[in-house]
């Protein structure tokens, strides 16, 4: 099965040909918005972080935004700085330029101001659109994709049904020689020992389990239980009684492949296969994490309906609940309540949804992507100071 992608300079492939203004803090994001905002190839990391972060937490920043240069479906890149911020402006821009890609670096405060720098900006983003504007997508195997998976908004229809289906599509790109990444560790909780049986050995069932009883006890240190607090008050509203029912039905979206490896945030794998990544519930923060890791495309079940898109890759909006299909149909790409209804079974909508994740691989804009959601969110590991 071929797919229209491009092929980078590092040899990964992307299916999408963005050019990305990186923000390496709060403080650069609004110059970032108003350089994108004058060229139509463009877009920019709304970054809310970068400067007063310490340790694993900085670590996490960095390896984030550098990720988010390195994702195949980023051609180029303009990293904007402030100077005086905590990650490190150039050597940022050095990593993601180490992959192959073009890379511009505009600081604000040795240019002298912003209205200077969004100038400058300007010009060297314009130059990146002439240096990529050749670069025509190719007939690719699938086995180049790496998807992300992510559930958010959950209520009873999404374990019975789209998860499920979802995981029936993970199978397929899986058997197809690609790569697939499951994330949201609280959303493992009360099924680590279902997930684990599945690694591919001992020593990575364990690094399975240091992940959710990390994630336990960081709660644990706010005097709050997970499980006992979860899930949400709209999972709850959603027919969801307890984080287990939760976990298990989130669980199915990853198949029956073998767990390969345990990754850390925005960690890029090493291998082909299923990988788990450790992030956050939170959807937003969870994308962004994968994306890091160098997903191309996300497929994101919901029963209660989201929005959620990203600055660059196409996120498939599913959801197995007819009501909420109808309710959000410009937000949602793929009904699977027939399986709810009886009309159609779980593997049948499972091939529905891997046809569609090809699909979107060939230039199928997805609803977030026309409507122009780019969500983004880096995962918090500690405080600001």
């Amino acid at each position: 099965m071929k797919i229209l992608g491009y092929r980078r300079p590092d040899g990964k492939v992307g299916i999408r040909n963005h050019i990305l203004i990186i923000p390496t803090s709060v403080c650069a994001s609004t110059v970032a918005s108003n350089i994108a905002a004058q060229i139509p190839e463009a877009v920019a990391l709304p970054n809310q972080h970068g400067c007063c972060q310490i340790g694993a937490d900085h670590e996490q920043t960095v390896r984030t935004l550098i990720g988010f240069g390195k994702n195949p479906n980023v051609a180029a890149v303009l990293v904007v700085g402030l100077g005086c911020e905590g990650v490190p402006i150039r050597e940022t821009a050095a990593e993601i330029a180490a992959s192959g890609k073009p890379v511009e670096v505009v600081i604000i405060q040795e240019i002298g101001g912003t209205l200077k720098t969004e100038a400058e900006g300007l010009s060297k983003v314009a130059k990146l659109v002439r240096q990529v504007a050749h670069l025509q997508p190719e007939k690719i195997d699938a086995c180049e994709l790496s998807l992300a998976i992510e559930c958010g908004g959950s209520d009873f229809t999404s374990g019975l049904a789209s998860n499920p289906a979802s995981g029936i599509a993970a199978d397929l790109l899986v058997a197809a020689g690609g790569n697939v990444m499951l994330s949201e560790t609280t959303e493992f909780i009360g099924a680590e020992h279902v997930l684990a049986r599945r690694a591919k050995s001992t020593d990575i069932a364990e690094k399975l389990f240091k992940i959710v009883h990390a994630c336990e006890n960081r709660a644990k240190l706010l005097n709050v239980d997970l499980r006992e607090g979860q899930p949400t008050p709209g999972n709850i509203a959603g027919g969801l009684s307890s984080i287990e029912e939760k976990s298990l039905g989130c669980i199915y979206k990853a198949g029956h492949a073998p767990i390969q490896d345990v990754l850390n945030y925005g960690e890029i794998p090493q291998g082909k296969g299923l990988y788990i990544m450790d992030s956050p519930g939170q959807d937003i923060d969870s994308i962004t994490g994968m994306l890091a890791g160098g997903a191309t495309v996300v497929i994101f079940t919901t029963g209660r309906g989201t929005p959620t898109g990203s600055p660059i890759a196409p996120v498939i909006k599913i959801t197995a609940n007819a009501r909420t299909y109808q309710m959000m149909e410009d937000n949602m790409d793929l009904d699977a309540s027939s399986i709810i209804s009886g009309e159609e079974t779980i593997e049948q909508v499972g091939h529905r949804i891997f046809e569609e994740i090809i699909a979107v691989a060939n230039g199928r804009r997805t609803k977030a992507e026309s409507l122009g959601y780019r969500e983004f969110g880096i995962y918090k590991i500690g405080p600001t100071y």
